[in-house]
């Protein structure tokens, strides 16, 4: 058995998108229970706030999709027919060139931190299309295992990562994928904004909270972009957080 995830990044024509979201949770997510290896779905929305609010956010929404595949190369083609249907019901915007289907080999299940609140949904994701330096791959791998993905989970709101390698499985249609590395930090809070700021802080050596990050590894390349996302789908939404209850006073200047 391997894992697997399909990242569907999109955007849904205009007027149509409480269609699309009817369908998601309806007839898909239906059609979904059917498919050998299938652990979820879930929706999201681009958040309104982003760590990098100069790196351009091309997509509105994003679908991920969990596997554990017996047969990865059997039964991972089965989900292209399933997104289609909505690119042929016109649910999707095609002619701008926008929409993207990347799959991932995830190198493990989901790392939480105590920070993770199991009982709860998650309120969003992010996720890193990222890169290493060329001949540094464990470096990379080693760095993020024991460094990073301990301190970003830590940060108050991030609770969760998992990580995994571009597949040389890929749904149609294909695109030029950015980054062959995913790293996908799932969010548990009300108050994004103190989170990616605290989070900012904390890899500069300036948070409040006294707490600093290791230098970033130079075994990761900077070719990466990163996107935040909210939760859209299903029944449980985040009800308040746990990241902060104060102010932001502390964190004038810090972006």
């Amino acid at each position: 058995m391997a894992l697997y995830t399909t990242l569907h990044l999109h955007n849904v024509t205009a007027r149509r998108e409480a269609e699309y979201a009817d369908w998601f949770g309806g007839p898909h997510r239906a059609a979904l229970g059917s498919l050998r290896g299938f652990q979820g779905a879930e929706r999201y929305a681009v958040s309104a706030v982003q760590i990098m609010p100069d790196i351009p956010q091309p997509w509105a929404f994003l679908s991920v999709y969990d596997f554990d595949l017996p047969a990865p190369e059997i039964d991972l083609p089965a989900l292209g027919p399933l997104i289609a249907e909505a690119r042929d019901a016109g649910l999707v915007v095609v002619d701008d060139d926008t929409e993207r289907l990347y799959s991932y080999r995830m190198l493990a299940d989901w790392k939480g931190s105590p920070n993770w609140q199991e009982d709860r949904p998650f309120s969003g994701v992010s996720i890193i299309l990222g890169n290493y330096v060329a001949g540094r791959y464990e470096e990379y791998h080693t760095w993020y295992e024991n460094v990073h993905s301990v301190e970003v989970t830590n940060v108050p709101g991030h609770v969760a990562m998992k990580r995994g390698e571009l597949s040389d499985l890929q749904l149609e249609p294909r695109r030029y994928c950015p980054g062959d590395q995913l790293v996908m930090c799932a969010n548990q809070t009300d108050d994004l904004m103190f989170t990616i700021r605290d989070f900012s802080a904390r890899a500069r050596g300036v948070s409040p909270s006294g707490i600093a990050m290791e230098p970033r590894s130079s075994a990761g390349s900077f070719a990466r972009t990163v996107h935040y996302f909210d939760k859209v789908s299903g029944e449980d939404f985040w009800p308040g957080g746990i990241a902060y209850a104060g102010d932001l006073s502390a964190y004038e200047g810090v972006e």
